[in-house]
């Protein structure tokens, strides 16, 4: 992705090939810098699509969350919805981007799970977002309690994103079904301080690296709030045995972290390339297993698969 500033005060952003999610992960970092570079006066920035090929769920998000920073940040994006690709706007159609940005198209039920943007916690719109329009549409096969146990830990992402990032723009969102590869993928994003930079914000913490940081958030327990409610923990324990189970991931990246949770376990490293908010991709396989809790097959109150 290039970012070209006219002698006229705009600025080009060329969006290329988002479809390898370990080598576009750092590309869209880069983007984000190099915006965030931009004098004020080039902040009036054209979406040219020309050479991108594929955009998949998270680029979506990230785009979507990126030009609401910009808005934010006093300036203007605007996409030329003419230099998409069929295919891409097609799907940005079906997922509801376009009609987000400006161009009346309705979105409609098909592979993806819709691109939105949350900037409060409505539980119940969220919960009916995460269980019917990601986990219920059948293409991974789990009970209900299973499903709605798994929705309630992901919603948390937002509400810790939403009460601890201090963003001012929200919590983005957007996920794909992909029939080929058999995987179903949801992106959440926000453009705020980051989890280490929040868990660090307690006096208790302040000493914590990223990686123990991050480590920290991840623990059992950590989900309560904390005093004066500054800082909580992601404390996704369900969702990472049910990826581990499933055979799919978890991957986290925050400030200059990454974590990587899948069924070889749990690897953290520190990343060259930072962004200040975080971004967080879950993709099950859609295999032909049944999944549900073990308290709905025997006694154990345990909530294993």
């Amino acid at each position: 992705m290039l970012i070209s500033a006219s002698d006229s005060g705009q600025s080009i952003l060329y969006v290329e090939t988002v479809a390898d999610f370990a080598h576009d992960v750092d590309r869209l970092f880069r983007l984000y810098w190099e915006v965030r570079q931009l004098p004020q006066t080039a902040l009036d920035i054209q979406v040219d699509f020309h050479y991108c090929k594929f955009l998949n769920h998270m680029g979506v998000a990230f785009l979507g969350g990126l030009a609401r920073a910009v808005e934010d940040w006093g300036g203007r994006m605007t996409f030329n919805w003419e230099t998409l690709a069929q295919k891409i706007y097609t799907n940005l159609g079906q997922n509801g981007f376009l009609l987000n940005f400006g161009c009346a198209h309705y979105p409609w039920e098909g592979n993806s799970i819709p691109y939105r943007r949350d900037r409060c916690h409505d539980a119940a719109d969220l919960g009916d977002y995460l269980r019917y329009k990601w986990l219920g549409r059948g293409w991974v096969n789990i009970s209900p309690s299973l499903r709605d146990a798994i929705a309630g830990q992901v919603s948390e992402l937002y509400s810790n994103a939403l009460e601890h990032s201090f963003s001012t723009i929200g919590v983005f969102s957007c996920g794909q079904h992909y029939p080929r590869a058999k995987t179903l993928h949801l992106s959440v994003i926000d453009f705020g301080i980051g989890i280490p930079a929040s868990i660090r914000s307690l006096p208790a913490n302040v000493s914590l690296s990223t990686v123990e940081a991050l480590a920290w958030s991840l623990q059992s327990g950590t989900t309560t709030k904390q005093a004066n409610n500054v800082s909580r923990g992601l404390g996704l324990n369900l969702l990472q045995n049910f990826v581990a189970n499933n055979h799919g991931s978890l991957k986290i990246f925050s400030n200059d972290g990454y974590v990587s949770i899948d069924d070889t376990g749990v690897r953290y490293e520190n990343r060259y390339t930072e962004f200040t908010g975080t971004l967080v991709n879950i993709a099950f396989q859609c295999d032909e297993s049944y999944y549900c809790l073990m308290s709905e097959t025997d006694s154990s109150k345990e909530p294993w698969f």
